[in-house]
């Protein structure tokens, strides 16, 4: 199963899980992404600190915007899955992906049933918000993600059809934007029929959820 960022390639080009995966972000990111930001502290977010390797980057999840996608990745991350994966896609000025492959490539299989499409909770893909990944079937998320890096609009919920869900947004990134739009400046090419993949490998060391 391969989880695209439908619409990018027609629009840009897809935001794939390259080979079976897929879910989907410059300075200032307190102001523009004030809206999910500022909710950082409801007590019903969970803060998780992803270590990449190229520094800290601490998310806060809205458990209660997005019930079934929080409880699916807080499900993941006390698995350890993404330990050790990697950010498999980067584009600039669109968004940077991961929680589906390993540094070779090869996709880490996935240990869940895809959830049900929560992009109708009201959340916009606006920059430094976290979105989920999936097919062209709007329902097939399950464990890839991407971190938007700048306000995309075309990515957000218009209407319950096959071309209007969108991605569902399910939290944002609280600090370390800056270690974002680093993985962002990236080298990238080719690998095999993937592309925009990073030629020297992002790697997702540790996904925490903080008590």
């Amino acid at each position: 199963m391969k989880r695209f960022l439908i619409g990018y390639l027609t629009f840009f080009l897809l935001l794939s899980g390259c080979n079976a995966n897929t879910d989907k972000p410059a300075e200032k990111p307190a102001e523009q992404t004030k809206q999910t930001q500022t909710s950082g502290v409801n007590k019903s977010m969970t803060n998780v600190k992803m270590e990449t390797s190229k520094g800290t980057i601490t998310l806060a999840l809205d458990a209660e915007k997005a019930p079934l996608t929080v409880a699916n990745i807080e499900a993941y991350i006390k698995d350890g899955f993404y330990d050790g994966l990697v950010f498999h896609r980067v584009i600039p000025n669109f968004m940077i992906q991961g929680g589906g492959m390993n540094a070779d490539m090869s996709e880490k299989a996935d240990k869940r049933a895809p959830i049900k499409n929560e992009a109708n909770n009201g959340l916009k893909n606006d920059r430094g918000t976290l979105a989920m990944a999936r097919t062209n079937d709007p329902h097939s998320a399950s464990s890839q993600f991407f971190i938007n890096l700048k306000d995309n609009d075309f990515l957000n919920h218009t209407s319950e059809s096959a071309s209007g869900w969108g991605y569902a947004v399910f939290g944002a990134v609280v600090e370390g934007m800056d270690v974002v739009d680093e993985i962002a400046k990236v080298k990238t090419g080719n690998h095999g029929y993937h592309g925009d993949v990073p030629l020297e490998p992002v790697t997702i060391k540790s996904m925490t959820i903080v008590e």
